[in-house]
């Protein structure tokens, strides 16, 4: 056995750059803001050394923003989205600049006719799962989900946090799902493990955003030669939080080259860097398309509103993706997502609910109201009446929010 998790970490001064960076997080928007040039810049000039194009993958605000503001600093990277997954307001930004809107990933090929099918959502949820809680947490129920014997280990420290020797024989490692989630979805290793957890009567998956999103870019991006822009932040938290503490801005890594120029940024920063992008696309909005928008910011945000005391904020959704996306949901206060669905697009929001998926055991339909029942999220009755069994953000302690 080689070196462990914590002794690399160790090597490689994991601690200091993760300090160092947490450091870069609370200065002012203005170093900020020049500090995200000086990276974008740095990183296109590496890319340029080593015969490397660099594209800027958008979806939602963040990306938006991100987009423009390379453009403003001279930076004239390529756009590509996954537009069709995005809210039809989202759709009409990405169109007016100009974006490479790609498709989903190949699912097969006729061996005859050459034909391409491509993934659907509905069949990526009734094939691996629903997208639920996080990522990470998702990745987590799957193993559980699906037991071999070489994923044995990483399922036993999902259960009780042991990580054994590559892991540096932790005892109560982050890999543990939080207690609440166990709870639910832990039954699959109760003979395993000699616990006495529930078992849902549906499938958990994080594969939507690979096949749907990641996959599609990643194809493009080879085929073009080209490495991406990102608009990620660290203040999102989750394993992103610690990838981009621990590698920086900018990552020339052997299998992965990324530039996240807005690893240090906050909701705050980001927001006030909208307003300002905004104002810079009214003035070079013919440089994208012949499509005049009267604002950057797609309608499902709402306005850029500040309060009394300073704070800037969207005044409709905070975050956006996927329309049938689950991840985060038991964070958020109702109207939901998928209450916010049901008042745009009563139809949508019904297939969603009762029908996307079939039961393999019965052959009835359900949907996503089965997930939201089985984690406690309010969805069927109206927003405005009492919404019982709806987790408040408020009322989760750090080790759930740290979670998922």
């Amino acid at each position: 056995m080689g070196e462990s998790v914590l002794e690399r970490m160790k090597r490689e001064g994991a601690d200091k750059k993760i300090a160092d960076f947490m450091v870069k997080e609370k200065q002012p928007y203005s170093f900020k803001k020049r500090y995200a040039a000086i990276r974008a810049k740095e990183f296109a000039a590496e890319c340029d050394k080593r015969g490397l194009n660099y594209h800027c993958s958008v979806g939602g605000l963040d990306s938006i923003t991100l987009f423009l503001f390379l453009h403003s600093i001279g930076i004239y990277a390529d756009g590509i989205s996954v537009s069709y997954l995005e809210d039809r307001s989202i759709q009409q930004v990405h169109h007016a600049l100009g974006l490479e809107c790609l498709q989903s990933a190949v699912r097969s090929v006729d061996p005859v006719t050459g034909v391409k099918t491509r993934w659907a959502k509905p069949q990526i949820i009734q094939e691996f799962g629903f997208p639920v809680l996080s990522k990470e947490v998702a990745a987590k129920i799957e193993l559980l989900q699906n037991p071999t014997e070489k994923n044995a280990t990483v399922r036993h420290a999902i259960i009780t946090g042991e990580t054994g020797e590559y892991g540096g024989w932790q005892t109560d490692s982050r890999m543990k799902l939080a207690q609440q989630w166990l709870d639910l979805f832990g039954g699959y290793e109760n003979e395993a493990e000699h616990v006495n957890y529930q078992t849902p009567n549906f499938k958990v998956s994080s594969r939507c955003c690979y096949y749907l999103k990641e996959k599609p870019c990643d194809d493009w991006a080879k085929e073009h030669n080209s490495v991406p822009y990102l608009g990620l932040m660290s203040s999102e938290g989750g394993r992103r939080a610690k990838s981009l503490r621990l590698h920086g801005c900018n990552y020339f890594g052997k299998s992965t080259i990324r530039s996240a120029p807005f690893a240090i940024f906050n909701r705050q920063d980001l927001l006030t860097l909208a307003l300002e992008m905004d104002a810079w696309y009214q003035e070079h909005w013919k440089k994208f398309s012949d499509i005049h928008l009267e604002t950057i910011v797609p309608a499902i945000y709402g306005e850029i509103a500040k309060d009394d005391d300073g704070t800037l904020r969207t005044t409709k959704a905070q975050r956006t993706g996927c329309s049938m996306c689950g991840f985060g949901i038991q964070m958020e206060q109702r109207p939901h997502r998928f209450d916010m669905m049901r008042e745009r697009n009563p139809k949508e929001w019904e297939y969603w609910m009762y029908k996307c998926c079939t039961d393999p055991q019965t052959g009835d339909k359900y949907g996503w109201g089965r997930v939201l029942d089985y984690i406690g999220v309010g969805w069927e009755n109206a927003p405005d009446t009492d919404c019982v069994g709806q987790i408040s953000f408020m009322d989760m302690d750090a080790e759930q929010i740290r979670a998922g």
